[in-house]
């Protein structure tokens, strides 16, 4: 491990730091276009001209830069949530390449530049597209997940550029779209023909690192009741009485629970880092009136898997045949269920993935974290971010940047400006050192 900065690392970092007003000003720029993730018409907001806008910030540093909008037909198999008539138009990807001198690995820095809803506008305390810099903080949506990962990552690409570092690999900058909804601009990029030997995304870790994630499935239940008068005594259902949905779904709710306890608890669940599988309940639909027994409920839950559960590929098909088979065995213990199988659908599967603290772009910014006087935290409180998705396609891809989790998605979003300075710093010179640095003698 070098623990100590390099003179033309120092001179890197310091330059950030010089910059501190710019990498605001450019987080600001991109808060300030409107790239919510798109409704299910598809119709686009502003991300081709927050692209456009990248482009020109990157085709400036001398990279040479592509952006286009992917056919669907383009993107490979895959189990992700993409639902039919999904497009890209309006929607354009982004890859901007500088080139190394030659000899050296190849890195990639990707971010997404969608972000949800601001919804309920009405609670924030300024105007979530119109940014603002308080106490040391820039607030928006998007600030913190993650255009302020994005800006943090093209400003050290910035000043690696114009202090004209002699990296001896490939440099690799992409911007996405979809990642908010389904993933698919991550995919189309990977499956572009992109390489790189390594790369991160500075999502919010709260200047940690994130060497995975759990895989995620959001499995949608129904349970078949049968309607009746709920103001009248029931007869038995063999009878012809009614049969309340709810009360059965209880039965699958009960199992499901005890398959949670299960698997926090049994080693094939278990990672290294990672917390273990869970089930949980998120939605529950049900009633057709106030004094009617609901003839049908549909229980939705948001599951995740380590990657020891995912299937050869790595997706959740075992998880997906585990619970099915939990929930008929609960449903074969009630004479009605037995009769009335439960039905499932399981809209889409993003599969788990993990990169070993030993890979070398693991290691390389766990030594650049330690390098700018930061632990060398690797996070176990992960959620979904695109790294598996390059991963499985052969660039061993981890997480790291400003902001905290806990913000995105929230009111009041924000990053703190510190973050966005040392998360460059620490970019750039894992850039460095990933990358390797051609003599100048």
């Amino acid at each position: 491990m070098n623990a100590e900065l390099t003179p033309l690392e120092r001179a890197v970092t310091t330059e950030i730091e010089r910059r501190r007003d710019e990498l605001v000003e450019l987080l600001c720029d991109l808060i300030g276009y409107d790239t919510r993730a798109p409704d299910p018409d598809y119709t686009p907001r502003d991300e081709a001209l927050l692209q456009d806008y990248v482009a020109r910030r990157m085709r400036d540093a001398g990279l040479a830069v592509r952006v286009w909008e992917p056919e669907p037909a383009e993107l490979p198999p895959n189990r992700y949530a993409i639902p039919d008539g999904h497009h890209f138009r309006g929607r354009p990807q982004l890859v901007a390449v500088a080139a190394g001198t030659g000899g050296g690995r190849s890195l990639l820095f990707n971010g997404h530049v969608d972000v949800v809803s601001a919804e309920p506008r009405e609670s924030w305390a300024s105007d979530p597209f119109a940014p603002e810099l308080r106490d040391g903080r820039v607030y928006g949506r998007g600030a913190c997940d993650m255009k302020g990962g994005v800006a943090s990552m093209l400003l050290a690409t910035q000043v690696l550029r114009a202090l004209q570092v002699p990296l001896r690999g490939d440099l690799l900058v992409t911007t996405v779209t979809d990642e908010e909804s389904t993933g698919a601009g991550s995919l189309a990029v990977a499956a572009s023909g992109l390489r790189a030997d390594g790369g991160i995304i500075p999502e919010p870790t709260g200047l940690t690192a994130w060497l995975g994630t759990r895989g995620s499935l959001m499995p949608a239940i129904t349970v078949e009741g049968r309607a009746g008068h709920a103001g009248f005594p029931p007869a038995h259902w063999s009878a012809g009485g009614p049969v309340n949905a709810i009360e059965k779904m209880q039965l699958l709710l009960d199992a499901l629970q005890r398959l949670r306890r299960e698997w926090q608890l049994r080693p094939d669940t278990q990672h290294e880092v990672l917390a273990a599988g869970s089930i949980v309940p998120t939605a529950l639909r049900s009633g057709q009136w106030m004094v009617s027994y609901p003839a049908a409920a549909t229980l939705e839950c948001h599951v995740q898997y380590v990657p020891a559960q995912g299937d050869d590929e790595g997706y959740g098909t075992r998880v997906e045949a585990e619970i099915e088979a939990c929930v008929r065995t609960a449903a074969q213990a009630d004479p009605w269920l037995a009769e009335h199988m439960p039905r499932f659908h399981w809209p889409g599967d993003a599969p788990a993935g993990y990169v070993s603290r030993d890979e070398q772009i693991s290691a390389t910014a766990l030594d650049a974290m330690a390098a700018l006087g930061l632990p060398a935290t690797v996070a176990s409180r992960t959620t979904f971010f695109d790294g598996p998705t390059f991963t499985r396609a052969g660039i061993p891809t981890i997480a790291f940047g400003p902001g905290d989790i806990q913000h995105a998605h929230a009111v009041d979003e924000h990053v703190p400006v510190g973050e966005l300075v040392v998360a460059a710093q620490v970019l750039a010179v894992a850039a460095m050192r990933f990358c390797g640095v051609a003599s100048t003698s």
